[in-house]
């Protein structure tokens, strides 16, 4: 099995009991990648009855067994003595109580991995038998409240959107996690146990929404965010059109009309280069000029010592320039269609892209042609467009581009295909009386990583293996290419436990000093497109050569595991949102809008970027052979839009919810308005006789609107009451928290400790931030083993602070890297201040 031409994880064999989308996607995952899983379904079918299990059952041999039955049980144990890891994702205790006991299994077989993703955590004695709809832990964890600056000026409390975040954030991270406890068998033979709680990696995936920096300077504050404080300081009603709205948006961060009627989105602040390549494509960068824009050199200096007002590269612009900005774009953008100036925006190496809708994106050329979509033909729906890999080897990603179709299998058929893999499989790892003791220390534990990254996929895929106990040294350019709130202040999440230089790499004695950090590690960490990875040095040849044997990862944009017409497009988060119709579906198709969470796929593209790293570092120890694993913004995107990116002949329209005003999906998992409050009601038509039963909702099932019946019923009583009362019978439902309701309620001094013993939420107050100011952000928490240590990661360091540190750790003198410092070849700072005020 150790063939480099096989697929990195083939002879892993897997038991797959998930419903609903996590728990099966994080499988699926795993099948992608090459393991042998059997899905497992009770006897009535899948808890959620969607053709989106034709994706999240690919490359799966699924049957029904009933576990509440002494031969299902059985069977299902004899399954599981032929697995490597076993996926559970019911609520606490439920697997056990069938008469599945983890513990005892893992007793019994040392070796095994057993993974849990509960809604919430097994030890949050508030909410852990709560039926855990996506829904239902998203309106919880905040997910549904204070919604981004737009849904706050609009007025719009609560919103709602039907993107999984939380089960998209959690199949990364339990995926991750259960590759890298693999990792940890092959050298100890002991395998873990481990829970991902759906909620606890919704915060994780929500964290730049989540933290608070105290203290924080006004020139990060943007339009909207003085409009909100002003409206609330004079008591103004939070009422902005959508129209109205646009014009407290920065120009290099909204929305145009074209000539062609569609619309387009710029994405290019903060970065000097790219909003002048934007006003020159545009053709109006001379006539600004002309007018007097202004240009400071050094944006990290204290605004008090600008020599300007303001510079493009600077974000957010004050609205003087804003709206002088603002007006020529519009102009210019009119005289081009949508997918002309997709074109002169991307071979331009500038941030845009046409808003398009899920089913344009599924079908789109590039995707399909890069491998981002794939077809497969189900046995039920015929040929269908489904999601391509979310992370891939470079060598032999083209055998995750032909998926095999869901396949219904006997128990014979499918524990004949386990035992099979399982004679088939040599196995490399410490066996019987050679399995050694939990060692309690990190999977990662003396790994070394080089982040060349920047923004936030990039360097939060870093910070994520620091958890693990990775070293990770954080290299960045003298001289900042992004201003202090994308490069400074995203910061704060993204290089937590990490040591920072700065290093010019495009001089002669720069590239020697990345030499020699390429030679003291054991991975190579960067975003960008595949033009620039030659003229970089980063190409397979070139850095073998420095260090023989080192392991190599990409994010870029656009990319896919095959080249397509825009794979060299570079863009951001928000890029793909509109690209892909996430922005459609949230806004509407007429008007569409930026989802409200910052880093909506940012985070979970350097989530599955970990994941790859991690099969990396597996697949590396079974064959010795040093891989370069990818992924991208947009299989990031994909992951994301489980429920709606497919297609196939005879495919329901696409008309899905969409738009700021849809309150839910249908009129029973829906936001209804209390007495007192809001509740989101996450029922179904089957459960009208439980909904029926409940005092106060007798009548439900004769109602001639289901919908009217319920705005008028719920308004008769508090949220409390029905809280009670619906969970009593077993029905999902929620209070809509907020997250600075969370956070006020589950923030705690830093301790050291990483907050997994505290249930679903746990945020850590960091008094002392190294950027001066009082910071309070959510744990590092979501990934729980048993034997394994997540490691609490130190505050991010200012740039430049571990510079002296890092050179010397590579043989560089005292004097020798004074001089280098002198000769701003190093550099201990990118200002003045580490978040200029």
């Amino acid at each position: 099995m150790n063939n480099n031409n096989q697929l990195p994880l083939a002879g892993v064999r897997v038991v797959d009991f998930g419903q609903q989308i996590a728990g099966p996607a994080a499988a699926m995952t795993l099948a992608d990648l090459g393991a042998t899983v059997i899905h497992i379904d009770p006897p009535q079918g899948p808890q959620w009855n969607h053709p989106a299990n034709a994706i999240l059952n690919r490359n799966k041999r699924c049957l029904s067994l009933d576990l509440k039955t002494r031969s299902g049980l059985q069977q299902a144990l004899s399954l599981i003595e032929q697995a490597d890891i076993v996926i559970e994702s019911f609520r606490p205790g439920v697997m056990q109580r069938l008469g599945i006991d983890f513990g005892q299994l893992r007793a019994e077989r040392p070796e095994l991995i057993t993974l849990s993703v509960p809604g919430f955590a097994s030890n949050d004695e508030l909410r852990r038998e709560w039926k855990a709809t996506e829904a239902v832990v998203a309106a919880t964890s905040g997910a549904f409240t204070d919604m981004g600056f737009n849904r706050v000026l609009m007025g719009i409390e609560p919103s709602f959107s039907p993107l999984p975040l939380g089960s998209s954030y959690a199949t990364t991270l339990a995926a991750s996690s259960v590759v890298l406890a693999l990792l940890e068998r092959e050298k100890t033979g002991r395998g873990d146990s481990i829970e991902v709680p759906v909620s606890a990696a919704l915060m994780e995936g929500l964290s730049y929404n989540s933290y608070v920096v105290e203290g924080l300077p006004d020139r990060y504050k943007t339009m909207r965010e003085h409009e909100i404080e002003y409206r609330k300081a004079n008591n103004i009603k939070m009422d902005l059109s959508y129209d109205d709205l646009q014009e407290y948006l920065d120009p290099f961060y909204r929305t145009y009309e074209c000539a062609d009627g569609r619309q387009f989105y710029c994405v290019c602040p903060s970065h000097r280069n790219h909003a002048k390549r934007a006003l020159q494509v545009l053709g109006i960068y001379d006539e600004l000029l002309a007018e007097g824009l202004p240009d400071v050199k050094d944006l990290h200096l204290p605004i008090a010592e600008w020599e300007g007002e303001t510079s493009i590269g600077v974000y957010p612009l004050p609205k003087k320039w804003a709206d002088i900005i603002s007006a020529k774009m519009k102009k210019a953008f009119l005289t081009k269609t949508s997918e002309e100036w997709g074109v002169a925006f991307g071979e331009g190496q500038i941030p845009g892209a046409p808003h398009r809708t899920t089913q344009e994106w599924v079908n789109d050329e590039h995707t399909n042609a890069a491998g981002l979509i794939v077809e497969v033909d189900d046995p039920e729906y015929g040929l269908m467009k489904q999601p391509g890999p979310f992370t891939w080897f470079e060598h032999n990603a083209g055998q995750m581009l032909t998926p095999r179709p869901r396949k219904t299998v006997s128990f014979d058929e499918a524990l004949a295909e386990l035992t099979s893999v399982a004679q088939a499989d040599r196995v490399t790892r410490p066996v019987g009386n050679a399995i050694q003791p939990a060692s309690g220390k990190g999977w990662l534990d003396g790994f070394r990583v080089l982040d060349l990254t920047n923004v936030i996929a990039g360097p939060h895929s870093g910070a994520f293996l620091s958890r693990f106990g990775a070293e990770v040294i954080k290299l960045d350019p003298v001289t900042p290419l992004y201003d202090p709130l994308i490069g400074t202040l995203f910061s704060f999440q993204t290089d937590m436990g990490k040591k920072k230089a700065l290093v010019d790499i495009m001089t002669t004695e720069g590239r020697e000093a990345f030499n020699r950090l390429v030679r003291s590690v054991d991975l190579v960490l960067i975003n960008a497109p595949s033009r620039q990875i030659i003229p970089l040095g980063l190409d397979h040849d070139s850095l073998q050569a420095i260090n023989p044997g080192v392991l190599f990862c990409r994010l870029d944009c656009l990319g896919g595991p095959r080249p397509g017409p825009k794979t060299n497009y570079i863009g951001y988060d928000d890029i793909i949102q509109a690209n892909s119709g996430i922005m459609s579906r949230f806004g509407g198709p007429d008007t569409p809008e930026e989802h409200a969470h910052l880093g909506t796929l940012d985070v979970n593209c350097g989530f599955a970027a970990g994941l790859g790293m991690a099969v990396a570092i597996y697949h590396k120890l079974k064959t010795g052979s040093a891989s370069r694993v990818r992924t991208s913004l947009s299989a990031a995107a994909n992951l994301a839009q489980i429920p709606f990116a497919f297609d196939y002949e005879g495919r329901a329209p696409f008309d899905e919810p969409s738009g700021r005003n849809v309150q839910g999906n249908h009129e029973l998992s829906h936001f209804y308005e209390t007495r007192d409050g809001w509740i989101f009601l996450d029922s179904e038509i089957s459960e009208l006789n439980k909904l029926s039963a409940i005092e106060g909702l007798e009548q439900i099932a004769h109602a001639e609107s289901i919908s009217d019946y319920l705005t008028t019923a719920f308004k008769q009583a508090a949220s409390a009451y029905w809280i009670d009362v619906l969970h009593s019978a077993d029905i999902a439902a929620a209070v809509p928290n907020s997250i600075e309701t969370l956070r006020e309620q589950y923030s705690r001094m830093a301790d050291g400790c990483v907050g997994i013993d505290r249930g679903s939420y746990a945020f850590s107050i960091h008094p002392d931030h190294p950027s001066g100011h009082c910071l309070t952000q959510i744990d590092h928490y979501a990934i729980r083993p048993v034997e394994a240590r997540i490691k609490a990661v130190s505050p991010a360091e200012s740039f430049g602070h571990s510079t002296r540190e890092i050179l010397r750790s590579v043989g560089y003198s005292e004097a020798e890297i004074e001089s280098m410092i002198e000769r701003k070849i190093a550099g201990l700072a990118w200002g003045k201040e580490y978040l200029p005020s």
